[in-house]
Parts: C-alpha cells; structure tokens; sequence
C-alpha cells in the first residue's frame, strides 16, 4: 500500500539502519538473546551511527530534526529483522523528552552531548514493587538536606527497562507528602548519577520476552543528588510524566504494528518453504485465508499508527488518540502474530525462529505504558462516559 509519511531522507535513512543491523546485530544476536542483554559497547556504536541525537538540538551534538519518523523507521526494520537494541529504545523514547521539557541550559550542556554519544545512557525510574499503575501510590522517598545543596534519596524501583546499563536514571520520587486535595502531588523528578554512593543494581529481572533487553530491579539507600540535579519544579512530576505518556504509548503502538508486519513477512516465508502431505503450506486454502486477514488487519494498524505519528509530530497527538493507537496496534498485534506462529506448527515454538521471539517479546505490548485496560478508562473518558 502506498504510505505518504516517509520521504526520500526517512528511506535512505532506513537502507542505512538496515545495513548495520545485517552487520553489526544478526551475526552476534544469537549471543545477546543467551547473555539476556546487547553488550554495553553496543550503544556507543549506535552514538557513532547518530540514532541517539537525530532529535537532539545541532548546538548540542545531535541533528535537530524534530520528527519521530526516524524511530519509526527503526521499529520497523529492527523489527524486520527479529532483532532489538536493548535497553537503548527507552533511552531515546523515554529518557530524551524529559531533558528536552525540563532541563535547563546549564543541564542540557551537562547531559546531552554524552546522551548523544553513547557515553551516558538513561533509562527512566517510576514503578515500584505493590504500585504497578498507581505511580501516585510510590513510596520512594527525597528529602532535601538541611544545607539546601543536595536531596537523600530511599527507596526501590522495579521493572526498569535499561536499568543494568544505565549511566543516569529519571527517578521519580516523593518531596513531599500528598495533599488532602490531589494524591498526586508532591512527586519530583531527579537525573541520578548511577555511579552514585547508595545506588545499587538488584537483579536483572529474568523476562518471558525482549530478552536482549535488561530490565533490573534498582535501590536506593540514602543517595546523595545534588540539587543541580532536579528536573523540572519539585512537587510537579505527575504532571511532567503525564505530558510524556502520547509519546511513549505511539512508540509502543508503532512497535507493535512493526512485529506484527514482521510477523506476517516470516510466516510468509515458511510456507513457501515448508511442504506438508508433498505440498507447500502456501498451497492450503487456511494458509491463504490467514493471512490474507491478517494483512488486512496490519493495513489498518499502519494507518492508525501513521496518523498518531503525523499528530505526534505536529504536537497534537492527545492523550485519548494516543490510548486509541495503543490499544488498537497492540491487539492486533497479538492476533496477527498468533496466527502467524500457528502457521509455523512446532517450528513455531522454538527460539531459533523469529517468529517464537517476536511472540513472546510482543506480549508486554498490552501490559507497560499502561495495560489495555487502562487505555479503555481514557477513551471512555474522553467520550464523556
């Protein structure tokens, strides 16, 4: 089908991802799916590419081009290929938008010529064992110290995506108690050195999918930050975190669209390669019919996560049309590559076939950035229901 929202630079741009990840990803990804994370030095090679500062602002090492379609063309062919960049998506998806809103200029020349680089990686620090949704509910706390120069940081963080090879984490934290009027109130947000006395790295947390992906759990124990390092006002961050929520629920729409095409490319190619009762599996009606419905619904994801990326790019994406795409891509991506997987037969179940990886790396799709559910409480809402 033909698509208006890549141009002639977005495709060089992708003949470019797609040579390096057939270079430097396919050959060693089987080691990375086995040792549970891409390799540290991995990112740097990403920084030398330019994936991590294509939005960055020229002055500060990066391009400056104020668009999302270069990630976009990045899930697709990561995706393409049954491989992922480890922890470096949040780094971009999650950790970029905060600095871009809340950090000073003194802040943005501190952090964001290494954040291009490669040599500081962030990952961002909000849920909290028993409060999963609830991020109101956190019981990490910052307290300021009596001499004003720096804030105590306790507590614990979990399912933190890139948290093993993170160099700095947003931590959201408590600075004050909430108020009888809003629970919401008083959380802040830090940029935490994670070299710092006090911080610790607790398990890296053994995941059903996105296996080259690391995922920690992450302490706290009376962590020095200086106050240099607040992000944004104190007592304001619930309402910052809502603000990144449009994006970071596209990135998680447009990725799910992306396994789901890859899906149906694999599933594609191993029916035309495989014969059952001396006939390619290609050859049965059932095959046909299959995915033939799941192009059709893939067609229909790729126009909605188009149109959430037209919208995000021109900042008008809103909180319900980001919940809409979420929640339409991410199922159709879990029916679509279900069948796809069917297709396969037992092959199908094995880890050696993208097709078993993308299955189980698709299934957090409809659980982080907030589960299905939770998207259908914000489109009810905005129908005044």
């Amino acid at each position: 089908m033909r698509r208006s929202v890549f141009n002639e630079d977005h495709e060089a741009f992708r003949k470019t991802i797609r040579a390096f990840i057939e270079a430097e990803v396919v050959p060693v990804y089987d080691e990375w799916f086995a040792a549970g994370q891409a390799p540290r030095d991995f990112y740097y090679k990403l920084g030398e590419l330019g994936v991590f500062g294509i939005r960055v602002p020229e002055e500060y090492g990066g391009a400056g081009i104020e668009s999302h379609k270069y990630e976009a063309v990045m899930y697709e062919e990561t995706s393409r290929a049954g491989v992922n960049f480890g922890g470096s998506g949040v780094h971009v998806l999650l950790g970029l938008p905060y600095i871009e809103m809340l950090a000073t200029d003194e802040q943005k020349q501190r952090f964001l010529p290494k954040f291009v680089s490669g040599e500081e990686m962030w990952a961002l620090a909000m849920t909290e064992p028993g409060t999963g949704s609830d991020v109101a509910g956190m019981k990490t706390t910052a307290k300021l110290s009596e001499d004003g120069t720096h804030y105590v940081l306790n507590g614990a963080k979990t399912f933190i995506t890139g948290g093993v090879h993170a160099d700095r984490v947003i931590v959201c934290a408590r600075t004050s108690a909430p108020s009888a009027e809003d629970r919401r109130f008083g959380i802040s947000l830090f940029a935490v050195d994670t070299k710092s006395e006090g911080y610790s790295v607790g398990r890296k947390l053994d995941k059903l999918g996105l296996k080259t992906s690391d995922t920690a759990e992450l302490a706290f124990v009376d962590v020095k930050v200086p106050v240099e390092d607040l992000l944004g006002e104190e007592n304001k961050g619930f309402g910052y975190l809502g603000k990144n929520l449009a994006s970071e629920r596209w990135g998680i729409a447009f990725g799910a669209y992306a396994q789901a095409k890859a899906a149906i490319r694999f599933a594609q190619q191993y029916v035309q390669e495989r014969t059952v009762f001396g006939k390619p599996v290609a050859s049965f009606q059932n095959t046909k019919f299959e995915l033939a419905g799941c192009q059709a619904e893939v067609d229909a994801a790729e126009a909605v996560v188009d149109r959430a990326l037209e919208a995000l790019d021109a900042g008008e994406l809103t909180p319900a049309e980001a919940a809409s795409a979420k929640l339409f891509a991410t199922e159709v991506a879990h029916r679509v590559i279900d069948k796809c997987l069917q297709l396969h037969g037992g092959y199908g179940f094995m880890n050696e076939y993208p097709i078993a990886r993308l299955y189980a790396d698709n299934r957090v799709n409809r659980i982080y950035g907030g589960t299905s559910e939770v998207m259908k409480m914000i489109i009810a809402k905005d129908m005044g229901l």
